[in-house]
């Protein structure tokens, strides 16, 4: 169960990933310098306070980032790669009991994919926002991002059962909507 547990955990925090690449990993050290959160051993490092540092920065400049105006459109093209390892990177992370060929395939197949999924997510959103606003609409589009992340990474950590099953449902639910678009356009 504790497994099924951390798996559920890494996915949540690796779908944080895909809104924002480091609030998750600023909550992941905020969480295990505070003791509620247990890392692998070969990544205690993000819990250490230099790693809380560095990821505060990073995250106050990603956030700004996306608040200046089709800056944001240049970042998803670079993110959207990234925010898959990071992903990969958050769950093989948290699930550090498994064998290590188990924590990787798991941690490329869900956290990859997760990461991936809602990075890619946000593109459509944003895309369409700079379509339909001519870029007016993106700060609030980026404010909901920034929540998303924010939020998933605290819940993920608070109730890592509740919000693995819920980021799978959403996950599945967006694939399945998307699948039927393409069908209906062909």
């Amino acid at each position: 169960m504790e497994n099924l547990l951390s798996l559920l955990l890494g996915i949540s925090l690796s779908a944080a990933t895909g809104f924002r690449i480091f609030v998750p990993f600023l909550v992941m050290s905020v969480a295990a310098q505070s003791g509620n959160l247990t890392l692998a051993d070969e990544f205690a490092w993000i819990g250490s306070s230099a790693a809380l540092g560095m990821f505060a920065i990073a995250t106050f400049l990603e956030v700004g980032a996306y608040y200046i105006p089709w800056v944001d459109e240049l970042l998803d093209i670079v993110v959207t790669p990234v925010a898959v390892v990071a992903g990969v990177i958050t769950t093989a992370s948290v699930t550090g009991d498994l064998n290590p060929m188990l924590q990787w395939t798991m941690a490329i197949v869900a956290g990859g994919t997760a990461a991936g999924l809602v990075q890619g997510m946000t593109d459509v959103a944003r895309l369409t926002s700079t379509a339909t606003t001519g870029g007016l609409g993106n700060p609030i589009v980026s404010t909901l991002e920034l929540g998303s992340a924010t939020t998933l990474s605290l819940l993920a950590i608070a109730l890592p059962l509740f919000t693995g099953v819920l980021v799978i449902g959403i996950l599945w639910f967006a694939v399945s909507k998307l699948r039927r678009l393409l069908r209906r356009r062909a």
